[in-house]
């Protein structure tokens, strides 16, 4: 879950150094591939495929990974033809959630995103009724005991980003999506290094639930994201102050 709250900004960075660290890999590979095949393996000519790569750089994935996963999509390597889809949908208590699949099967992936939803409270909507409450922002996340919040955004702000801050140990950049790969590569410049990078999807407004609710929706999202066909799970809710997840 990328981008959409401080709770969950802090759960991503923080998961790119546990035991997901291969699962994130595998969905940047995906990501990666399908930008190679669909606009070519020059970064210059494919601005898709040079958001992929920053992403996958600041989440410290080895270049071999990255120059394979492009060959994929280029078909020099044999690899797996995969195809884009968006979900639009309800977590309990009203929560809208935007649900983006990469797939090599997409019966399978609609039927698993139909699986998780039902089983967890939530339900499918309607074209467009959830995408319209969100807006793509870059997102860039540092580790705030290795660098001062002054550090980040004395740089940062040089380079053209949005706002800088800090919250539970994590510094948070945030960019227009246009100045994502400037912001990006002005903190690499100058050797700052990232846990997490991406274009995200962010919630104009968000929804608050008491604990209950929250913890309901919570579940329901990370059961997507465990799911290997996701790539991406987005969310208007709104953490309450004190929250824990099981």
């Amino acid at each position: 879950m990328s981008g959409h709250s401080k709770w969950a900004t802090i759960k991503h960075a923080k998961g790119a150094a546990d035991a997901k660290r291969g699962q994130m890999f595998t969905k940047l590979i995906k990501e990666i591939s399908i930008a190679a095949r669909m606009g070519g393996g020059s970064l210059d000519g494919n601005p898709r495929l040079r958001t992929a790569i920053l992403k996958a750089r600041g989440a410290n994935m080895p270049k071999d990974n990255i120059d394979r996963a492009i060959k994929k999509g280029t078909g020099e390597l044999e690899g797996v033809s995969y195809e884009e889809l968006t979900y639009e949908a309800y977590a309990p208590g009203g929560v809208a959630v935007l649900i983006e699949v990469l797939t090599d099967n997409k019966n399978r992936a609609a039927a698993d995103v139909r699986n998780i939803l039902t089983r967890a409270g939530g339900q499918l909507a309607t074209a467009g009724s959830v995408s319209r409450l969100f807006r793509r922002q870059g997102i860039i996340t540092l580790d705030g005991d290795k660098y001062t919040e002054d550090q980040v955004m004395e740089a940062a702000i040089d380079g053209g980003a949005e706002d800088v801050s800090l919250s539970d140990g994590i510094i948070e950049v945030t960019t227009a999506p246009e100045d994502f790969e400037a912001v990006l590569n002005v903190l690499n410049d100058k050797n700052f290094e990232t846990l997490s990078a991406e274009v995200s999807m962010v919630a104009e407004t968000e929804m608050a639930l008491d604990n209950d609710a929250t913890a309901k929706a919570m579940k329901l999202v990370e059961r997507l994201e465990e799911n290997d066909d996701v790539q991406n799970v987005y969310s208007n809710i709104e953490i309450p102050e004190g929250f824990e997840a099981e």
